[in-house]
């Protein structure tokens, strides 16, 4: 009932910036709590950040400062604007919804270069 696609993810140099973006379809209310997590081989998926519709935001203490996180209710899509990437920071970025249950995106792949 609800699809979310990301969309904005590649290859970058270290130090570099990269804005995802997520657009939700399905829902024709404002989706309370949306996010992003990020997922490496071998690894269990992280959250990255997340913001609620009223404004509200988290993240995660290694992305604090680089990355920012913002929502158009309106549109029900989020972004995820990174900068000083590291490459630490490589993996599949999942956009993430929370409403009645929890919905994930097909994920898209950031890169960073050392």
């Amino acid at each position: 009932q609800v699809q979310l696609r990301e969309h904005g993810g590649g290859f970058v140099q270290a130090g570099g910036s990269l804005r995802l973006g997520c657009a939700a379809s399905g829902p024709i209310f404002v989706i309370p709590m949306m996010g992003w997590y990020r997922q490496v081989p071998g690894k269990q998926r992280e959250l990255v950040a997340t913001l609620a519709a009223a404004g509200t935001s988290t993240y995660v203490d290694s992305v604090k400062g680089r990355f920012t996180i913002s929502r158009d209710n309106a549109k029900n899509t989020v972004f995820l604007q990174m900068s000083s990437l590291k490459p630490e920071d490589t993996a599949v970025y999942y956009c993430y919804a929370q409403v009645d249950g929890s919905w994930w995106g097909q994920g898209t792949q950031v890169t960073v270069l050392s």
